[in-house]
């Protein structure tokens, strides 16, 4: 583009080296001169010669200024380069445009060169290195059919595999499901959904159609309860639960509304503890005699190692018995008995019940199961659960009607993967699958194209 000077004095622009009378004014190597004074400013008095210089040697020395300024490390901070190839243009001035520039006075007050004579020239540019000017090596991989063929093939072979082996071991873990709710006319626990049935025991008879080998874990599960809910998540006291006797005394304010009842401070506090689970279930079997015998159900040795000995410990208090440390305190709202009472074994009772600390630890999904009690193999010669008739009694104490939930007992053996779940087998195969039969469409297309086209592979 060509800049026009203007027709009064300007302090950006030199005067003509020509008189416009001079029969060379409209002459090409004068207008590339003219451009190239107008493509700068006027330097400050330091760095411009002597006006009485000669007229070839300015030109060098503005030819030298500009091939200097473009092998420069970049322009002062904030400021812009010049697109017509000039000094960086100041922050704040106006755009030119293709045939003229605008005048800004407040340029030209806060104006001078665009870096002040012996400063350091501030840039945005990044530094030169080869990090940030991203000429480190690199690898790029070309992708043709001899190569990406493979490894369709490969993933495959692979998956299929893996994903028949998990769905396998799956389908080997035994697992039963007995609900319980009592919402059906016809089911025995029915009669425990009227709040005048206090306390309300109920028996479900069940059939084991093959044994149950190894450990076997009893869960209960429970159906459309949100633990997930924000404010119930925040509804606890961990400084509490952790044995701080300031805490047990005063809770947090997040457990409103069940931080105090009858005027005092509630152990443990909060919505979580507040609606802890709290039916009992007992497992019989029923032999070839009409007797039942009980299967023995371990209730210690379901919750985690952390939780059990750091996140959750009792009030301090020596030789002091738990009703003693706990004095001053009332128990929740909806529970039936304090929390000093939950078990006769003094190394789990308190806040180190396990069954309390199962529960307090929420669940990221409205259905739900939680380890209620495990049952361990005796021996290798007999099966824990040999397969025959039980029946499940059922102390019915946690509602669950009233937001249409669901309650029910799980029996489940385990493998090296964990508990039932064919979804990871099936996802393996599934992709296993789609990656096998994609290698064999794109090998059916790279063999017609080859012919057709005499190549030896196509790039993908």
């Amino acid at each position: 583009m060509i800049r026009v000077r203007p027709p009064f004095p300007s302090p950006i622009y030199p005067p003509p080296l020509v008189p416009p009378s001079s029969p060379s004014f409209l002459s090409p190597s004068h207008w590339r001169l003219q451009l190239t004074f107008a493509s700068y400013q006027r330097p400050s008095a330091e760095e411009c010669p002597t006006s009485s210089a000669p007229r070839r040697r300015r030109l060098r020395w503005w030819r030298w200024r500009r091939r200097r300024r473009r092998r420069s490390s970049g322009s002062c901070q904030g400021q812009q380069a010049d697109p017509f190839g000039g000094p960086p243009a100041r922050r704040g001035a106006a755009p030119r445009g293709p045939m003229a520039m605008n005048y800004n006075a407040k340029d030209e007050v806060d104006g001078g060169p665009p870096c002040a004579p012996g400063g350091t020239a501030k840039t945005r540019r990044p530094d030169n290195t080869a990090f940030k000017q991203q000429r480190l090596p690199a690898w790029q991989p070309i992708l043709t059919a001899g190569t990406v063929l493979p490894i369709f093939f490969i993933i495959g072979l692979i998956f299929i595999p893996i994903g028949i082996g998990i769905f396998v071991t799956s389908n080997n873990i035994r697992e039963i499901e007995i609900d319980y709710t009592g919402t059906e006319p016809s089911s025995p626990c029915n009669k425990c959904l009227s709040p005048d049935v206090t306390p309300c025991i109920c028996t479900i008879n069940f059939t084991l159609e093959k044994s149950f080998e190894g450990n076997v874990f009893m869960y209960y599960g429970l159906s459309n309860f949100y633990q997930n809910h924000r404010r119930y998540v925040k509804s606890r006291d961990d400084s509490q639960l952790n044995g701080d006797s300031s805490a047990l005394l005063n809770p947090s304010k997040e457990c409103e509304p069940y931080r105090r009842n009858e005027d005092k401070p509630i152990a443990p506090c909060g919505a979580i503890a507040n609606s802890m689970f709290n039916d009992t279930l007992e497992l019989f079997l029923i032999g070839n005699d009409s007797y039942p015998m009980p299967i023995a159900l371990k209730k210690k040795g379901i919750a985690w190692w952390t939780d059990k000995n750091v996140k959750f410990r009792n009030p301090p208090g020596g030789d002091n018995n738990l009703e003693e440390r706990f004095k001053g305190t009332t128990k929740p709202v909806n529970w039936l008995k304090p929390v000093y009472m939950l078990d006769s074994d003094q190394d789990n009772n308190g806040f180190i019940n396990e069954d309390f600390i199962v529960w307090m630890r929420t669940a990221a999904l409205p259905t739900f199961r939680k380890l209620y009690r495990l049952i361990e193999r005796k021996s290798d010669l007999h099966p824990t659960l040999p397969a025959g008739r039980y029946y499940l009694n059922i102390t019915y104490n946690y509602p669950v009607h009233y937001f249409d939930g669901r309650k029910r007992m799980i029996l489940s053996t385990i493998s090296w993967m964990g508990g039932k779940n064919p979804f990871l087998g099936i996802a393996y195969i599934a992709v296993g699958s789609i990656s096998f039969l994609l290698g064999v469409v794109l090998l059916v297309i790279n063999h017609k194209y080859r012919n057709s086209s005499n190549t030896a592979d196509i790039t993908i």
